[in-house]
């Protein structure tokens, strides 16, 4: 007789994307097309420099190692200190992933959560949260106004900031406070800064800005990708840096999964991470598409909340999200739903700036009817 399973897909939620086809196809019928905001996908060309690099290092035979570098290391620690003030981290502390969306959705499950463990969630947030915790068979929490969450006790807490997808920033003495209340409690905690390069309206901090953490990383990973600064997206180029301790655990298990960065990519984020020439210029590609969107969107009769730093619009028109999902729809453009990121988000649709700038104007033109 076999034995009995249980699917581990059955434990997840429906993937947020498969919900909107039906809208997908409204947008695709209008007559100039579809214009699709729906997610964060590049748009632009990879930085010359960058490909040269991959390249040159494409005739590399060998395994590569799962520690990565020690260039792609020390790049990677100058790189947050220098471009965000954090403090400065040893190449031990640094360990480069296959893109951000992997390393969070197993980073439950490799810091070995206990089934029945508490992971704390930012109010809105960003899908793969929710997944992690549910993969490693613990239990997610939303967080309440405060940020945090009134428990006495949490093995984990995802922080966000800036917000995908609401764009909103944490600021010096919210993620202190969010810190210190997870350091009471013996939590990890994980900060995606996935977008902290992208800051329009306010200053956008890291979890490891000695403001933050008065320079102790002890029980801090914070999580960076090139896929949005760098265009890398197809790379999946990321990693976590923080708590030595906690990077020797991920490091470990990461080694006996095989989970290795190809030595290409590897070198490709090395001349990434040690130029910041084409993180500014993407910045003001994005700002200025910013620039041309947020005013047609307020015009349209929408309010725009948040939204001071990444690549979304967090936009409302005080309506069941899914009413005005199609009302955009039926004009051309593909947005994606609040609901997709919590209850919370239930109102707003999120309208991604990755778009060409064509596709911008086109879709401002759209909404000014």
């Amino acid at each position: 007789m076999a034995a009995s399973r249980i699917p581990v897909s059955a434990s997840l939620p429906d993937f947020p994307w498969d919900t909107i086809a039906g809208a997908r196809s409204t947008a695709a019928a209008h007559p100039g097309g579809i214009v699709d905001l729906s997610v964060g996908t590049p748009v632009d060309p990879v930085d010359p420099l960058i490909r040269e690099a991959l390249a040159a290092a494409s005739e590399f035979p060998g395994y590569p190692l799962t520690v990565g570098t020690g260039e792609l290391r020390a790049a990677a620690a100058a790189a947050l200190h220098r471009r965000y003030d954090t403090v400065e981290l040893a190449g031990e502390q640094i360990l480069p992933v296959i893109g951000t969306k992997e390393a969070i959705a197993g980073v439950c499950s490799t810091l070995g959560l206990q089934s029945g463990s508490t992971v704390v969630l930012p109010k809105i947030a960003y899908p793969t949260y929710e997944v992690g915790a549910l993969l490693a068979g613990a239990t997610p929490v939303r967080a309440d106004d405060s940020g945090t969450a009134d428990l006495a006790e949490a093995a984990l807490v995802f922080l966000n900031s800036p917000s995908n997808p609401t764009g909103a920033v944490l600021g010096v003495d919210e993620l202190r406070a969010a810190v210190a209340w997870a350091r009471e409690r013996g939590a990890i905690v994980v900060s995606d800064e996935c977008y902290l390069g992208l800051a329009w309206e306010a200053e956008a901090v890291s979890v490891l800005d000695p403001r933050v953490c008065d320079g102790d990383t002890t029980g801090l990973l914070a999580v960076h990708s090139l896929s949005k600064i760098s265009n890398l997206a197809s790379y999946r180029a990321g990693f976590f840096a923080g708590d030595r301790g906690l990077i020797a655990e991920l490091l470990a298990v990461r080694k006996h999964s095989g989970l290795i960065v190809p030595f290409p990519i590897q070198a490709a984020m090395t001349a990434a991470l040690a130029d910041d020439r084409h993180v500014e210029e993407q910045a003001q590609r994005y700002r200025a598409r910013r620039e041309v969107l947020k005013p047609a969107v307020i015009e349209a009769g929408m309010r725009v909340d948040d939204s001071e730093a990444g690549l979304y619009l967090w936009a409302t028109r005080d309506e069941d999200a899914r009413v005005t999902h199609h009302w955009l729809a039926q004009r051309g453009i593909l947005a994606a739903p609040g609901d997709f990121y919590g209850p919370a988000g239930a109102t707003h649709v999120r309208i991604a700036l990755t778009a060409s700038d064509e596709q911008i104007a086109e879709a401002a033109r759209r909404l000014r009817g």
